[in-house]
């Protein structure tokens, strides 16, 4: 029992439960967590915070910023204490950590970096833009973190403490399953045809593109299975979460996900630039495979969604040009309900990973069987909070359609907590990575797997699967 207590595992799934559980007193009518920090798109800064909620629509937004604040370093500091951090330090490491990571996330909602559609740009007047969604201020963060460690060695030990990537991450994906139960709920109503195809897309995905990555970085760079799998699924399956989900399924040494998930974030960032322009010339007739493309191939949330938006621009505006409006948002949709079911998928993997370093990669030879215990022991716990989260979110849905606004409502209000961990784990990310250790580590060596398999083969595995589940499918004329 002591142990539910006494590992960072545990911790995240008792957080992530008490975010979520609050949060679904909203759908009774009681709010408590509506003056969490709502942060805008951009361009003037008075413009830039709210508040979640319209029942605190008076709240000024840095009330809730302030009150978001004291919050999670309320409900992290219990966590840290039953941990055994030391608490003077810990909390004032993560004061820092989160003002810090904050002002990257504030930073990156600024218009010119994250608005990425033409009507945003219209929206908003500009003629340029980097394109890089909300999701600039993980990668901000990440570069703030990286600087911090590499060239401030001082100021990141002092707040080493706080510092702690798995723990945030594993806490943000437990709200995560919240989120995704409510999509899946809601994606009952779209088209049939699609979300089948969209379940079969992704599954072909999981089954083909995990193989082959692991087996070129095993068999052609000489990877260890440790590294391996891991890059596997960052770079197969779905990035930052799974990269962290099968290192904890895998027990791997915490640097490997921290490396694969920088890796992730940014050559997200590549593909985000390259594809819907690429899918804008080449499948302009096949709109339906150039949105699920972009949610099989782009390997962040964010940036895959972000994605799906510029394709769907961009092809429609193609096709208005000659005559067919197609009406807005189905290409979108392809990408977006493509992307969810490859997130649901993440804590199954992880289950089936970890069955098999239990059963056949960390079993000795004329070791006795695998006992429950064992399996249990290295089962990743955070998995659990994720699936609960899901399933009860999926249920009322299911269940009860008429709940569905109050439920999309808590979800939303929870979801604030999820990104700042997740911008939390990004900042952590940076600020262990020391460039000297992980060029020692091979970085470098990875960068070049990571090139090889997104190039080589997951971008045209992923083009032809789209094809086949979704070719001759298009958005309904408006």
């Amino acid at each position: 029992m002591q142990k539910l207590f006494k590992t960072e595992d545990w911790w995240s799934v008792w957080i992530g439960l008490f975010v979520f559980v609050v949060s679904l007193f909203t759908m009774a009518g009681v709010d408590l967590l509506g003056w969490g920090v709502k942060t805008n798109v951009w361009m003037d800064m008075s413009k830039a915070l709210g508040v979640v909620s319209k029942n605190y629509a008076g709240t000024p937004g840095i009330v809730g910023l302030i009150l978001t604040f004291v919050f999670m370093l309320v409900v992290t500091s219990v966590g840290a204490k039953f941990l055994g951090f030391n608490m003077q330090k810990y909390v004032i490491g993560f004061t820092l950590l989160f003002w810090i990571a904050y002002i990257c996330w504030l930073i990156g909602s600024w218009a010119p970096i994250a608005v990425n559609t033409p009507a945003d740009m219209e929206k908003f007047g500009l003629n340029f833009s980097l394109r890089l969604t909300g999701e600039s201020g993980f990668i901000i963060a990440l570069l703030v973190g990286l600087f911090i460690s590499n060239f401030a060695k001082g100021f990141a030990g002092y707040i080493k403490e706080a510092t702690r990537p798995e723990w945030y991450i594993k806490t943000a994906i437990v709200i995560l399953g919240a989120g995704l139960g409510v999509k899946a709920a809601g994606a009952t109503g779209l088209a049939t045809a699609v979300l089948f195809r969209g379940l079969c897309a992704i599954v072909e995905a999981y089954l083909i593109y995990w193989a082959l990555v692991y087996f070129v970085s095993r068999y052609f760079f000489h990877f260890n299975r440790e590294w391996s799998a891991v890059l596997a699924s960052g770079i197969s399956v779905c990035g930052v979460s799974a990269a962290i989900a099968t290192g904890g399924a895998i027990r791997s040494r915490p640097v490997v996900p921290v490396m694969i998930s920088s890796l992730v974030v940014i050559f997200a960032v590549v593909e985000l630039v390259i594809l819907p322009g690429l899918a804008a010339r080449f499948l302009s007739t096949q709109p339906m495979v150039a949105g699920a493309w972009m949610g099989l191939a782009v390997k962040t949330d964010g940036a895959a969604v972000a994605s799906g938006a510029i394709t769907d621009a961009l092809i429609r505006g193609q096709a208005a040009a000659i005559g067919t409006n197609w009406q807005e948002g189905w290409i979108l949709m392809a990408a977006t309900t493509t992307k969810l079911f490859i997130d649901m998928f993440i804590g199954i993997w992880a289950f089936v990973l970890a069955m098999i370093w239990t059963f056949v990669i960390d079993r000795q030879p004329g070791e006795q069987a695998v006992g429950a215990k064992a399996i249990w022991d290295r089962f990743p716990k955070f998995v659990i909070g994720y699936f609960l989260t899901f399933i009860i979110m999926l249920g009322i849905g299911l269940a009860a359609p008429q709940l569905m606004d109050g439920a999309k409502l808590a979800s939303g209000e929870a979801d604030v907590f999820r990104v700042l961990f997740f911008v939390l784990t990004f900042l952590s990310i940076g600020l262990v990575s020391d460039f000297r250790k992980l060029w020692e580590e091979g970085i470098g060596k990875l960068a070049l797997v990571y090139l090889v398999c997104l190039f080589g083969f997951i971008l045209w595995i992923g083009l032809a699967i789209s094809f086949i589940f979704f070719h001759g499918l298009t958005p309904p004329l408006g």
